[in-house]
């Protein structure tokens, strides 16, 4: 069974009355009960946590990593991010959520600024599938409409996605890469843009479908490890050239 950690930075839903009555038991528990109710085994992990909950034990244990945050990127520790890096290059998948494309290990991942525009007027977002062959975009309509989002608009400075599986429309205008996936390593990563704190998306069950779809896709598989480093010929070769200096 695939194992998920949720992290959540898990500070707007303790400090604002508004935000709390969205997500009472904050954003991780209703992402951790979809994917439960899916049929993967989960465990959450928050920003203020020892070691923000992400231990060496708790990510051997991990095959998918989702990751909220919003206020407070600047305080996961440098150590953590390297941590979970290289955790991602040796396999575990991915899933970075809404504002989190500002955290340190997507920009780290990304090696971009990862900025974008934005905007806080409850409007309707139309997340448009341009990939329906995509596992991520499976069961998926035409199209998810949100009654109430927070506008990011393009420009998006990332890395062209390999695959694009989603492209926003709002309300106001503007158009959005929403749903970006990438791979670093032998790991997967997906860059899925609703899920603002204020507003309920993550109630939503296409919403859902689309994250449990997400860890689907990213997953680690049966593919083979690559091996690195000095390589014996596989053919005869004349192995006495004495010039080299490593």
């Amino acid at each position: 069974m695939t194992t998920v950690t949720v992290w959540n930075e898990y500070r707007h839903e303790q400090e604002s009355e508004v935000v709390a009555d969205v997500y009472p038991d904050g954003i991780h528990a209703v992402i951790t009960d979809a994917l439960e109710s899916r049929g993967f085994e989960t465990q959450t992990a928050t920003l203020d946590e020892p070691e923000h909950g992400l231990t060496n034990d708790v990510l051997d244990d991990t095959d998918v990593l989702t990751w909220w945050g919003h206020a407070a990127h600047d305080e996961v520790e440098d150590e953590i991010v390297e941590r979970v890096h290289q955790r991602v290059l040796d396999g575990m998948g991915l899933i970075v959520l809404h504002s989190g494309h500002y955290s340190k290990i997507f920009k780290t991942l990304m090696g971009t600024t990862c900025s974008l525009k934005w905007r806080e007027a409850a409007e309707t977002e139309r997340l448009w599938v341009v990939e329906p062959s995509h596992p991520i975009a499976d069961g998926i309509d035409e199209y998810i409409e949100v009654p109430e989002a927070e506008m990011y608009g393009e420009r998006f400075d990332i890395p062209a996605p390999e695959t694009l599986v989603f492209n926003s429309w709002f309300e106001g205008g503007e158009v959005f890469r929403s749903g970006c996936c990438y791979t670093r390593g032998n790991g997967r990563v997906f860059y899925f843009r609703p899920g603002h704190e204020t507003y309920p998306v993550y109630h939503q069950d296409d919403i859902q479908q689309v994250l449990a779809n997400a860890v689907e896709w990213a997953a680690p598989g049966d593919e083979s490890t690559p091996e690195f480093g000095n390589a014996d010929p596989i053919e005869a070769i004349d192995m006495t050239d004495e010039r080299s200096v490593h």
